[in-house]
């Protein structure tokens, strides 16, 4: 069997680790692999939690290994059953799967219980009645111990007070228990670290069956233990307190020893990844809802149009480090335009609609001409888009006068090319009082079908997308940015509300697109030429109202350090 499973080659530390202990008298020499995703259920899962979501997944499957999925629900004052749904389908979405692994760390509240009981009896846990003040207030520094009067409390006495601590006598905060290890460590979560607060709160999936509730320090490594996970893998923050997850795994007694290990958490530019912040901007109105497209959340970088391709690409390529870093937003577009390049059907839309009249085409015919839905893949086939006298292009492809550089539209300007009809010359405008373009008048070349003249003269000016005025369906289009104006809006003394970005959403509200776009779906996604890559809203988008949210430019800002 272990030969089956035989690892690849190690590609990051984490792997070197693992295949250390697979080894030959190593710690877990022909075990199967078995990681776990804890993510505490309150909040949506945001692009952070994805880094985590590749490695504890990504490694179990690169070992022929499992993954549990357990929701951390140890405190029970924000979590909900809304967002254990939503973390699901989310990892779903993704394309990762758990099985019938699913489990909740409440599931082992009585285990967890009997454990504290146990370590009371062997002297290695105490009941401590000092406020969080006055525990602040003894907690020693660096060469000088921790003190606390209850610490030589007898086990006895300690046990009577913890089971009625379970049994509700007391208020909120007005005892703890405390694990008994070393006051005077360098580590100050070993200086007799909290195991249990008291904390009278009806929880989402046991009621109020419990007021005590284990601090996740205490309860993490027994259901580490209790679920068989041989490889604990969580970010960096956590390093400092293996010291107690191992104290905790060795002093209680539990079915296996799992191992933990550290990798860096994922930061990224323009944005913030705190459930407690992002929780604000929802609560407070800031943004639509946790799937605002301008979230880092899963679901609302999804109702954006990014797709899981993308963002696991994007964990894989920024690897996994043992050191806290920023990475560019910049980039994680990047790796949305690699797949939405290859995969999405292109269609024609104009965002910002001036009618162009084409003076010497008859007046009530119309035709259609076959477009490739995407110019690299065959398979994809043909549709066809209707063709009349009036249409409509974007107004910045037209000005009343030349300009350098400018080959678009001006009148006595160069020929240009309508995208797979024909070539056109503008002959002249109209503009209402305000000076503002109404009408463009052009002529069209009939030898010119298929966007190519019949002489194979060359056309100077540029090749413009367009919409049949005829049967252009009208559309919103959401075009978003940054959420947040400054690059580390949650560094320092920072107030992130203040760093928000006022143009983070612009909302066009007579957009023209062709016909076929009131067919999209929301797993749709669309390159429309020359503009970027749009999808159809998942929340408000319908047949008789039109909804697209741009998931990207087409221009890449991203430059790669060399």
């Amino acid at each position: 069997m272990a030969e089956e499973r035989k690892a690849p080659e190690a590609r990051n530390f984490i792997e070197a680790f693992i295949d250390e202990d697979l080894a030959p008298g190593g710690a877990y020499e022909g075990m199967r692999v078995h990681t776990r995703f804890p993510p505490e259920p309150n909040g949506y899962l945001h692009i952070g939690h994805c880094k985590a979501l590749c490695i504890d997944f990504g490694t179990a499957e690169k070992y022929g290994g499992l993954c549990n999925l357990r929701m951390d629900d140890t405190n029970p004052a924000k979590e909900d059953v809304e967002y254990v749904e939503a973390i699901q389908e989310d990892i779903h979405w993704l394309g990762f799967d758990w099985g019938d692994r699913f489990y909740y760390a409440s599931d082992y509240f009585e285990q967890m219980y009997r454990c504290a009981e146990d370590l009371i009896r062997k002297g290695l846990a105490y009941v401590c009645q000092l406020t969080p003040d006055e525990m602040r207030q003894m907690r020693g520094e660096v060469g000088i111990p921790a003190q606390c009067p209850y610490r030589d409390r007898p086990a006895e006495e300690s046990l009577d007070l913890f089971r009625r601590m379970r049994a509700g006598e007391f208020p909120d905060g007005s005892m703890t228990l405390r694990a008994k290890i070393d006051p005077s460590s360098g580590n100050f979560n070993m200086r007799d670290p909290v195991l249990y607060r008291i904390h009278h709160a009806h929880h989402h999936r046991q009621g109020d069956a419990w007021c005590i509730y284990p601090m996740y320090d205490f309860a993490h490594p027994i259901e580490d233990a209790l679920e068989g996970i041989t490889h604990s893998l969580c970010s960096l923050e956590f390093e400092a307190h293996r010291p107690l997850y191992n104290w905790v795994v060795e002093h209680c007694d539990l079915p296996s020893k799992p191992r933990q290990i550290e990798f860096a958490r994922l930061g990224i530019d323009h944005t913030v990844l705190s459930k407690r912040k992002l929780r604000r901007l929802v609560e407070e109105g800031r943004v639509s809802g946790w799937d605002d497209p301008r979230m880092p959340t899963l679901c609302g970088l999804r109702r954006r149009g990014y797709t899981p391709k993308a963002i696991r690409s994007f964990c894989e390529r920024i690897g996994v480090a043992k050191s806290d870093s920023t990475v560019e937003y910049a980039f994680l577009e990047h790796c949305l335009r690699e797949d939405l390049n290859e995969t999405a059907q292109r269609r024609m839309a104009v965002l910002r609609p001036v009618k162009l009249v084409l003076t010497n085409y008859p007046a009530g015919q119309s035709e259609r001409f076959p477009v490739e839905n995407h110019p690299n893949r065959p398979e994809d086939g043909t549709r066809e888009v209707s063709f009349s006298r009036e249409l409509y292009v974007e107004a910045d492809d037209f000005l009343p006068e030349a300009a350098p550089k400018f080959k678009r539209l001006y009148p006595g300007g160069p020929e240009c090319r309508l995208k797979g009809a024909y070539v056109i010359r503008c002959v002249g405008y109209t503009a209402d009082e305000s000076g503002r373009v109404t009408e463009i008048q052009a002529e069209y070349d009939p030898d010119s079908r298929g966007g190519d003249p019949a002489d194979g003269r060359k056309i100077k000016g540029a090749t413009i997308h367009w919409v049949d005025a005829a049967t252009a369906r009208t559309a919103e289009v959401r075009l978003y940015d940054n959420l947040f104006s400054d690059p580390d809006p949650d560094s320092g003394d920072k107030d992130f509300l203040q760093c928000l970005n006022p143009a983070s959403l612009e909302v066009l509200t007579d957009c023209k697109v062709e016909a076929a776009l009131a067919e999209a779906q929301p797993a749709d996604r669309f390159q429309f030429l020359r503009l970027g890559y749009f999808c159809a809203d998942s929340r408000d988008s319908a047949p008789d109202r039109l909804v697209f949210n741009r998931a990207v430019s087409l221009k890449d800002s991203y430059k790669p350090k060399l």
